[in-house]
Order: C-alpha cells, then structure tokens, then sequence
C-alpha cells in the first residue's frame, strides 16, 4: 500500500466491457472501465451490512488509476445467449425459501417446444478483447459511520490480496471471462511500463451505481455515471466519483 492506494496487476485471455449504446451485440470498450476495475476489487474485499430491504455498504472503492500493459486487441466471438432473464424476486421470494419450485431456463427449442412464453436462445455476435492485462490503482473510501475502520479495511484487503484470496473469481466484465490478479507491494520503475498509446476515448461508462449513496435498496434502477476518458502515454487517470467530471443523472 502506498498513500492509502492498493495497486493490482490483472490479466486475463479475454475480456468484454460492454458499451452501453449497443443495445443486441456487445461491442467492448478499447480498455478497462472503471465499474469493472471496481467489481475487481469488490471481488477481493467489500463488506456491507444487510437492514431490512436494504443494504448498508461499509465503503466504496474508487478508482484512481488504470494502466494499460497490453495493446487493445479485438476479437469476434459468436455465443448462444438465452433470451430470458431469472426472476431475482422470485429466487429471492421464493425458490430461495422453499415457497414454489425453481423454473429452468430452456436454452433450445421454439414456440411448438417451449411455449409461446418462452423465449430459447439466439445467435449474439460479441467484439471482446484478448490477452488483456492492466495495473489498477484504487483506495477505500468509508462511508462517514464507518471512517474509523479505514485502516482495519486496508489491512484487510492486503492480507487478502496478497494470499490470491477472493470471494468470488474476479471477471473481465463477463463471468466467462475470469480474471487473474497479483498484489503489488511497491510498484517499482523496474516494472514493466504501459503501453506508448494516447488516444481520446470519448465518453466512457464510469459506474451503474451511485457509489456516494449511504445504502441501496433492493430493485432499484440502474444510475448510470459517465466521463470523458483520455488515455495518456498508456494512463487512463480516472476522476473522483464526487467531481464534477463525472456526468450524473439529473446532473447531480
């Protein structure tokens, strides 16, 4: 740890971060956004606590810094997806306490085989990346109940990364695609450096959430967050999720 950062070098065979304006077939990013360099660290340490409907986080991650090792390489992929979506109130209502038995998704057949409420699967063409690797820097930010534990979270995640410990695989983007990581102690300059790449990036997704808020509820709607990203010399410098770089809904 150094300042109160946490840096983490990642890689993976591939690797998807979605554009949110392709609406059928997923078209990635060029590099790493922010919401999946978070989920990277969410998957090592994040704790919250879970009041009613509701959940408390105890902090948020915040990005600082991404570096780019390896350069954007493109890939098409053709997948099979299915067309419908697991009810989350029925796992949650339901299947998860015993109150009505679990519903499969059909993955092949069509309206004769499956019903006209059913849906099947279909053809989806992806543009992913492959061989990707990066050095993420981020640091916690407590929420203000919790701002005395800092320093125990720290600990914690250290501890934990440095072990290769995690509670769930770490992805790039899509589960499909895990992603490996090795905590860095003391980046050295002996390291290897990012990639010689300035590019403007234009507007990137930044998060789905709304990281300043003190607890969540269940269902709630996406809050979806953007910034101008510009990659420098293989940097991408990422703004404080408060600032105003980061363009909010209703301009908060």
């Amino acid at each position: 740890m150094v300042n109160g950062t946490h840096t983490l070098e990642v890689w993976g065979d591939f690797a998807c971060f979605t554009r949110p304006e392709m609406k059928v077939e997923r078209f990635s990013y060029p590099v790493i956004t922010p919401s999946a360099a978070r989920g990277i660290f969410d998957a090592i340490y994040w704790d919250a606590r879970r009041e009613g409907d509701r959940v408390r986080p105890y902090f948020h991650w915040q990005i600082t810094r991404v570096e780019v090792l390896e350069p954007p390489r493109y890939i098409a992929l053709r997948r099979n997806e299915v067309k419908d979506r697991v009810p989350g109130t029925a796992v949650l209502n339901k299947w998860m306490r015993g109150a009505a038995n679990p519903e499969p998704l059909w993955a092949d057949g069509g309206k004769d085989e499956l019903g006209t409420d059913k849906k099947g699967r279909t053809q989806r063409q992806t543009m992913a990346l492959k061989n990707v690797r990066y050095r993420l820097t981020a640091r916690i930010v407590p929420k203000p109940a919790f701002a005395a534990e800092r320093g125990a979270m720290n600990s914690q995640f250290q501890r934990r990364a440095r072990a290769g410990k995690c509670f769930q695989q770490p992805y790039f983007g899509c589960r499909e695609f895990p992603a490996f990581f090795e905590y860095l102690d003391e980046p050295v300059a002996a390291a290897q450096p990012p990639i010689p790449l300035d590019q403007h990036l234009g507007l990137m997704l930044y998060d789905v959430f709304d990281l300043s808020r003190e607890s969540v509820k269940d269902g709630e709607r996406p809050f979806i967050s953007l910034f101008d990203a510009t990659l420098v010399a293989g940097v991408l410098e990422i703004p404080p999720f408060d600032s105003d770089a980061v363009k909010k809904p209703g301009g908060i």
